[in-house]
């Protein structure tokens, strides 16, 4: 099993955070990494929407199935995925901060195959990779919030 946590303080309202952080659908266009999203589910995003994420990774695409497990808005939503052998969760959670939002990201993954266990050893490279990714991800996302802030 491996867990990353990272935060990242955004200078925009929480309420403006979250709206971007669940525009499924606007995710290419502000995550340079993906590069499609399907929203595989019909209705608003919320509990129980399913989509699928296709992004970069290892200068391939990769592509994942997620569903939105737990969704409070605008504090926090989770993500989970099951793919290559583990089980993938993220949490999202935002909390005010002054007249911004404080933004803690939770990842987590555990192996659920013989294969995946074996290559349990390698979890502190994946933790790395992942961290680095997830900086990104979250300062791409803090620059489109606080570029749309009203001068």
């Amino acid at each position: 099993m491996g867990r990353i946590s990272v935060t990242k303080f955004i200078d925009a309202p929480v309420d403006r955070v979250f709206e971007v952080f669940t525009d499924l659908p606007g995710a290419p266009g502000r995550i340079s990494t993906i590069t499609k999203l399907e929203v595989l589910t019909d209705g608003p995003i919320g509990l129980g929407t399913r989509f699928r994420e296709t992004r970069l990774m290892f200068k391939r695409e990769a592509s994942e199935t997620m569903e939105i497990t737990a969704f409070d808005p605008p504090r926090s939503y989770t993500t989970v995925a099951n793919s290559c052998g583990c089980h993938y969760e993220c949490t999202f959670r935002l909390a005010p901060q002054g007249g911004g939002t404080q933004v803690t990201a939770e990842f987590s993954w555990t192996a659920q195959t013989f294969f995946a266990r074996l290559m349990a050893p390698l979890g502190k490279l994946m933790s790395s990779m992942c961290m680095k990714a997830f900086n990104k991800d979250l300062e791409e996302l803090k620059a489109h919030c606080e570029q749309l802030q009203p001068a």
